[in-house]
């Protein structure tokens, strides 16, 4: 059975894309940490992001580097936090997270539940960036 990311990718469920090419997707949490927290994954459906070959890791890294710096003008935030985790979806994936501290990347705290109106405006506001 395909993955939530896989059925994503292949259309069967809307995302607010952010940024994508024919090889990665960038799209935002709907159950982000804070405001603009974007996933990035392989559209090749891995489960483990160190099972990815190493050409296609690197050039996974160059896509959320790029996704990273839209991002960073137009959120208000200190950095871009950065990190993999792997166990919520069987499928490779790197969150950026917008940060101010590191509590920011605390995955224990609640979520924000934006609307599907705010997520579009963010969206909208780092894939023109």
């Amino acid at each position: 059975m395909a993955t939530l990311f896989t059925r994503i990718v292949n259309g069967e469920i809307p995302c607010h894309k952010v940024a994508g090419n024919d090889h990665f997707l960038a799209f935002l949490d709907i159950m982000p940490l804070t405001k603009g927290h974007v996933l990035v994954i392989p559209k090749t459906e891995v489960d483990y992001i160190f099972d990815l070959e190493d050409d296609l890791l690197g050039d996974m890294m160059v896509f959320a580097k790029q996704v990273a710096r839209k991002m960073k003008l137009v959120l208000p935030c200190r950095r871009i936090g950065v990190t993999v985790i792997g166990l919520e979806v069987p499928h490779a994936h790197i969150h950026l997270i917008p940060i101010n501290g590191l509590s920011d990347m605390d995955f224990s705290k609640p979520k924000l539940q934006p609307s599907q109106s705010e997520l579009a405006e963010v969206a909208q506001l780092i894939s023109e960036a």
